[in-house]
């Protein structure tokens, strides 16, 4: 967990650097050379990029490797509640969360470097990453793009190990394109020449289209979701399918049948790039693994204590349509194992398609509770969003906090110990673990 050294450095740089994101790597370049190109001295890539899904396969990729006994970086944006969690440094027995000494050296000394020049927080901060990760010994780094793929500020190793592209669909529309496959065109700007790249399962035929053209262009040994490898339900276990074979697992730690599908994108993400993982530890890992925020089970706290009793209590900080519908998915199969009431409390930003994710909710949710995201800026008024959750087929209304929200069912709700998700927004998210006393570690 951050404290005030780390704090103050970014702070500094809030003050210093414009907020939001310039795509573009020749300031990301200019500092890392100044740096001793860092980014070059990396123990082997694994860069993905995607829509939705990235956090978890990141999630799945690190759980792989650690079960195999092997050191692993992560690197993970945003963060939910502090700073640190963007950069987990491998360690014995399972990564840690950089200290806040050396992470505040690692901040001071990038900015140092940079002298004062027009760059973004964001840049600066990838460039820490690189100063971490190649000070530190590991077997791996996992390494998750921030914004697109082509110009994002960690599209600066030369020769990953392995290039993943998890699913693409609308979001960022501003930077990235308004069609669908304009967006996977810049996501797909992370593959390089010669290098193996994992295709996860995509929604669009379109996006994959651009995607498997662009890897045959560059040459790069493919592995594509559906064709090469894919996992399915079976018996309420997931099989894991590719060339070498079935492997017969449990279900994935994290909820959702999507999740299969990501955890399939990690495991042929970590063979492509050359790691051996045996069954065994393979198994170890969908029953370990964690990705705090996405679908995350809040069964204590600050705030759970404010629920109806005996309430089913969710989290998860997706935030667009395609992420809508994987978590409505999510919860309908919840629905069919052990049928509650559903209520959804949602805050959202104003750069997302807000009724595009109510949408996914339609004939799932009975009622819908807007709140203000009180961590950013561009957070949408609570009784607009209402609006946009009525425009979407939902009944909604306005108030003030998740606090509020939950002690308003609580004295008003006399059904059932209902289902509750917290979602709309990683700010959200980070909020409220905070909030409940639980963030993450």
């Amino acid at each position: 967990m951050t404290t005030l050294a780390a704090d103050r450095e970014i702070d500094a740089l809030m003050a210093l650097h414009p907020k939001g994101f310039e795509l573009s790597l020749d300031r990301i370049t200019r500092l890392l050379e100044r740096l001793g190109n860092p980014q070059d001295r990396l123990p082997p890539v694994i860069h993905i990029a995607g829509t939705n899904g990235k956090g978890s396969c990141a999630a799945f990729s690190r759980a792989l490797l650690e079960a195999g006994g092997h050191l692993v970086h992560v690197h993970t944006s945003p963060h939910l509640v502090n700073w640190a969690e963007r950069y987990r440094l491998a360690a014995e027995g399972g990564g840690r969360l950089v200290d806040d000494e050396t992470f505040a050296e690692a901040i001071a000394r990038v900015a140092r470097a940079n002298e004062g020049q027009k760059i973004t927080v964001f840049e600066i901060l990838t460039a820490v990453t690189f100063i971490l990760f190649s000070e530190h010994p590991a077997a791996a780094a996992i390494i998750e793009v921030g914004l697109g793929g082509r110009f994002d500020a960690t599209n600066v190793v030369a020769r990953p190990a392995v290039s993943v592209i998890m699913p693409v669909s609308m979001d960022h529309e501003a930077y990235l394109g308004d069609r669908v496959e304009l967006i996977a065109a810049e996501k797909a700007g992370i593959m390089k020449r010669g290098c193996p790249v994992v295709i996860g399962a995509q929604e669009s035929e379109t996006a994959l289209q651009v995607l498997i053209e662009t890897a045959e262009r560059l040459d790069c040994p493919t592995f594509v979701y559906g064709q090469d490898f894919l996992a399915f339900e079976e018996n309420g276990r997931m099989v894991y399918q590719d060339e070498d074979g079935l492997m017969d697992l449990p279900p994935p730690r994290l909820p959702g049948r999507h999740q299969f599908a990501n955890a399939a994108a990690a495991i042929a993400a970590v063979k492509a790039a050359g790691f051996e993982i045996s069954h065994r530890a393979t198994e170890k890992a969908m029953a370990k693994v964690a990705w705090p925020g996405r679908m995350q089970k809040l069964a204590q706290g600050k705030l759970a204590e404010l629920a109806p009793k005996g309430s089913d209590i969710w989290l998860d900080g997706g935030h667009n349509p395609g992420a809508g519908v994987v978590i409505a998915e999510a919860l309908a199969e919840q629905e069919e194992k052990n049928p509650r009431p559903l209520f959804l409390i949602s805050g959202m930003i104003n750069t997302k398609d807000q009724s595009g994710y109510f949408h996914a909710f339609k004939g799932l949710v009975r009622h819908v509770y807007t709140v203000p995201v009180s961590l950013s800026d561009a957070g949408v008024p609570n009784d607009e969003l209402a609006v946009r959750a009525t425009e979407a087929g939902l009944t909604a209304e306005p108030v003030s906090s998740v606090a509020s929200a939950l002690m308003l069912l609580r004295d008003t709700w006399d059904g059932p110990a209902p289902r509750i998700l917290i979602g709309g927004s990683l700010y959200l998210a980070g909020a409220v673990l905070a909030d409940n006393g639980t963030p993450p570690t």
